[in-house]
């Protein structure tokens, strides 16, 4: 392959279309609140095996520079993309965010349905 192809390749990549947008894009992507307040930003995302969606957009929030965050799971259906502030807007204020389930580096959870119940619960949402 050339470089011209890869360079291409990963042009193609990191695309985007007016309804999809590759995975390294969403990563970094800032979250506010409805009131426009920064909440943190997408750290990662889970997507199921087998059926190709996703459940969960990571919020990382808190600490300094990365160090010492919180990494919240939130269902994907939460987040609304808008393009004006160039970030996803969550209808979840800051005290509900910091009492909502979370883990850290050292002890990420199972994401098993058992968890899924309960993330989803926590929102109001029912788990698939």
């Amino acid at each position: 392959m050339t470089d011209t192809e890869i360079a291409n390749d990963a042009e193609i990549a990191t695309d985007e279309t007016e309804a999809l947008i590759a995975s390294n894009k969403v990563e970094g992507t800032t979250v506010y609140d409805e009131d426009g307040e920064k909440l943190g930003s997408i750290y990662n995302f889970m997507v199921d095996k087998f059926s190709g969606q996703v459940e969960y957009a990571v919020l990382q929030f808190g600490g300094v520079f990365g160090l010492g965050s919180d990494y919240y799971p939130l269902p994907w259906e939460k987040l609304s993309y808008d393009v004006e502030q160039g970030g996803y807007v969550v209808d979840i204020d800051k005290e509900t965010l910091e009492a909502a389930p979370r883990y850290t580096a050292e002890e990420e959870p199972v994401y098993d349905a058992a968890y899924g119940e309960r993330i989803y619960g926590y929102y109001g949402l029912t788990y698939n």
